[in-house]
Parts: C-alpha cells; structure tokens; sequence
C-alpha cells in the first residue's frame, strides 16, 4: 500500500533531502508536461483544424518562430516561477520543521497559485498573439484567440490536478488530523467539469457558430474540424476526469487499506490525511476511529489484567449479576512473607512475589480457572465462575497440585501453603456502583483459607477437602487420597483431608 495513493510520492516517513528532490522533480515534470500538452493543442488547432483562409508568408513566420519561441520561454519561466515560490512557500517542510499558522496557510494555497501562473502566462500569450495577428491577418484573430485561450484552459486544469498530487506528502503534514483550507468536493467537481467539459464544448460550439458565419467553409473542412475538435474535448475531458477521479478515490483508497487492517488486528494503522476537502475529514475521521479503538483495547486489557479475562468478558456484555454457582476454590499463601520481606530488600522481593504469581497464574489459566485477586503474598483462584468450568473441582486439584510441583523446583525460595476447596457460592460485584469488584462469598473460601494455613506445617503444603475431590472427575479424584479429619478454625463442621496420593503421611 502506498500512503499517498502512488510509489512516485514515496513512503510517509521519507526525509527532508528527499522530500524537496521528490517534490521539486515532480512539480517541474508535472507543469512542463502540462504546457507542452497545451502547446501541442494551439498549434494543432490553430494550424490544421480551425476553419479559415490560409496563413500569409508573414503568419507562417509567427507561427513558426514566434509562437515556439514564446512557447519554449513560457515552459522555462513557468517551471521556474512556480516551482520556486513552490519551494519558498514549503521551506519548512524541506527543512524538517513545524509549520507555523502562516506556513499551513501559504502550502494549502500552492496549488491555486501555480494554477494562477500558469493562467498569467497563457492569458499573456493569448493576448499577445492575437494582438499580433490582428495586425498581419485579420481574418485569423478568432482562430488564434480561440486556440489560446482553449489551449490555457486546459494547461491550468490539468497544472491545478497535477501539483495537488505531487504536493500530497506536504499536504499531509499541513493539515495532520484536522484538514481546513481545501475546497469542497462539489466546488471541485464543479470547477473539473467546466474546466474538462463546459469550456471545451463551450468552444466547439464557437467554432461551429464561427464556421456558419462565414459561408465559405467547405462542408468537409467543418466535419474534420468538428472530428478534430471533438476528439481533443473527448480526450481532455478525460483526462481532467481520469485525474479528478484520482484525487476523489485516493483518499478513499487509503481509508479502504486502514480499515483492512484495523480489520486484522492492526490497531495502530494511521493513514496520511493529505486532502483538504471532506474526503481528508474521512481520512481524519478514520485515524481518530482507530486510535479510540486501540485505547479501548488497552483499557480492556488493563481491565482483563485486573479482574481476569472472564470477568472482562462477562462485564463488557453486561452478564454479570449475583448468582449461587457450584465452584471449586484455591487458595495459595506463601510461608514466612514476614521475614522474607525483613531480611530481602523491597525491589528482590517483588521480583519474588512476581514470579511467584506467574507461576500460579499459569497454572490456573491453564485449566480454565480465575484469579480472582491477590491478596499482599496469597492469591485466591476460582473455578466455575463467572464462566463454567467442566469438572471446575478437577481443575482446582490439578491447578493445585503443579502449583505445588513447580515452586520447590523452579522458586525454592518460595514456599507456600495451598488449599482447595468445593461447594456452592454467591458470585458477582461486590461493592458500591462507583468502585466495585467481581468476588465468590461462601462457605468454600473460608474453607480453602483454613485449609491453606494448616498446609503451610503439613509435608507437601497442599490440602484439599475431601468434598472437592468427591466432586472431581474420576481421572482426577483418582490421584488423591483421604486423610485425618478435623474442625477447622472459625468452622462447626469437621473437613476430611485429602492429599496427593503420591505425598507422603
């Protein structure tokens, strides 16, 4: 995809060296191309196609001295008239600077005056050559009056067209997220058709009036010359459409690519706003779109770092309401924090904690569990809620047991209790509507937390209630054992132990 809608306006990023070879080539390419276009059609016309009495000895010498010379000094001065206020008026840009009010002001303007140049230089020429022949030949003042003006017309058409295309990239810088200063898309194509089309039928019909006031013209002279005429109008009407299509599509082009990828993923797409119109309003309008859907995203993953994905989830579609859930519970506290942080300083004990957690956080996020918060050194983690979790009970026990497995290997100077309990809670916002947090209340958390305090003077510190491992899948219950029985602190009932079938007594 090219920014600027064509490889010869070169990337987005491009520097400032760069950027003044690119544009001084192309603006000089652009209006030599565009007068020697219309120099083509005058003498075409004025030689061979419009209807009137041969050219005297002293009309041909004009025709072939005079107008080539006038012609030649035309393109050379016209080049370089424009092309140096052009570069004069974006000084900033090729010196790599911030544009002043003034200097977004006289950018935006470039265009229209190389277009007045250009029409300067053609009205002069129009006035000069039928002054000229006014003298020498009369009878052929409408002829080079008409081809003149037609041939002027249609240079600053297509000078206006072709500078607004190579000065894109400046364009772009002027007018950053908030285009101004443009015309109108109606404006435009309102002036493109009377440029392209009103004015050269305009002119066909002049010569078809000029052609029945003077009798004379033979009956094949005018057929060639409404052929002729014709075919130019034909020709350059397209071709001031082919380029006003451009300058309409461009910008609809790039919004098209962004949004393809936005589409995949892509959030920090930003497209150059380089039209000044509605259509850079589009362009605008598409950046701002996508900048407010990457900060969403942000948000959504901070907010699903905080609550977990689920929760996020579950709250982003408005579902998360009180309800009484069967779940399974793990609760993980480490051994000793106290002296850990007395004896370590505050940055290495962080770094502990952090990989303490991932640790946990990975093992429950690999079965589908959710962490639910973090607690200084504990973490609590449920499963089955807010989304259902099959076999939430298996889950806990195995999230429990690598937890379990991991730390005394990969962080031995960690340890941590571990408990995992089973059974009915209430799941949903707890707290007032301005500062809220998704939670589980219930027997089975109290339950994990005693589980869990007891486990830290335990071997294996892991201890599940005999409940949750009953509500395990077969494959998972299988790997745990039964143990003591006992009434837990702040608790009526007594709780069967169960341990890893592999932990020793």
């Amino acid at each position: 995809m090219h920014p600027f809608g064509s490889r010869l306006l070169g990337p987005a990023d491009q520097r400032a060296p760069s950027l003044r070879r690119r544009v001084q080539i192309l603006l000089t390419t652009t209006l030599l191309a565009a007068n020697t276009l219309g120099a083509t059609i005058a003498l075409t016309l004025s030689t061979w196609v419009i209807p009137g009495p041969a050219a005297t000895p002293a009309t041909r010498v004009m025709i072939t001295t005079a107008v080539p010379a006038y012609v030649l000094l035309a393109l050379v001065l016209g080049s370089l008239w424009g092309t140096n206020h052009a570069l004069r008026a974006l000084r900033w840009a090729l010196e790599d600077r911030i544009p002043t009010d003034q200097d977004r002001q006289v950018t935006l303007r470039v265009p229209r005056h190389l277009t007045r140049v250009q029409a300067t230089l053609w009205a002069l020429a129009t006035v000069l050559f039928t002054t000229t022949i006014a003298i020498i030949q009369p009878a052929l003042v409408f002829t080079f009056a008409f081809t003149t003006a037609f041939a002027g017309t249609v240079v600053c058409a297509n000078a206006y067209l072709l500078s607004e295309f190579a000065l894109r990239p400046v364009a772009a810088r002027v007018l950053g997220d908030e285009p101004r200063g443009g015309t109108g898309v109606r404006v435009r194509m309102l002036l493109f058709w009377c440029l392209g089309t009103g004015v050269p039928v305009a002119g066909l019909l002049l010569v078809a009036v000029f052609a029945l006031v003077r009798d004379a013209v033979p009956t094949t002279r005018l057929a060639i010359t409404v052929i002729v005429l014709t075919g130019v109008v034909l020709v350059i009407g397209l071709l001031v459409t082919e380029f006003t299509a451009r300058a309409i599509v461009g910008p609809i082009w790039s919004v098209r690519d962004g949004m393809a990828r936005v589409r995949e993923g892509e959030l920090d797409t930003r497209i150059p706003v380089y039209d000044g119109t509605e259509l850079g309003l589009l362009q605008a309008g598409f950046n701002r779109m996508a900048t407010g859907l990457a900060e969403r995203e942000r948000i959504r993953d901070l907010f699903g770092r905080h609550v977990g994905p689920q929760v996020a989830e579950a709250a982003l579609a408005a579902e998360v309401e009180h309800r009484v859930l069967e779940v399974a519970v793990v609760f993980v506290d480490l051994v000793g924090s106290t002296t850990l942080a007395a004896t370590r300083p505050p940055t290495e004990v962080v770094e502990l904690l952090n990989r303490f957690f991932a640790i946990v956080v990975d093992e429950v996020d690999r079965r589908g569990g959710l962490i639910n918060k973090f607690v200084g050194d504990a973490a609590l983690a449920v499963f089955g809620a807010p989304v259902p979790v099959t076999d939430h009970a298996g889950a806990a026990l195995a999230a429990a047991r690598g937890i379990a497995r991991r730390l005394p290997v990969e962080l031995p100077a960690c340890q941590a209790g571990i408990g995992v309990a089973a059974g009915p809670v209430v799941a949903g916002n707890i707290g007032d509507a301005r500062r809220f947090e998704y939670t589980v209340i219930g027997d089975p958390v109290n339950e994990a937390a005693r589980l869990t305090e007891l486990a830290k003077s335990t071997p294996g510190r892991l201890l599940a209630s005999s409940r949750a491992v009953e509500r395990a899948a077969p494959g998972e219950s299988a790997r745990w054992r039964t143990t003591d029985r006992i009434t837990l602190r702040g608790r009526t009932e007594d709780t069967i132990l169960a341990v890893p079938a592999d932990d020793p007594d």
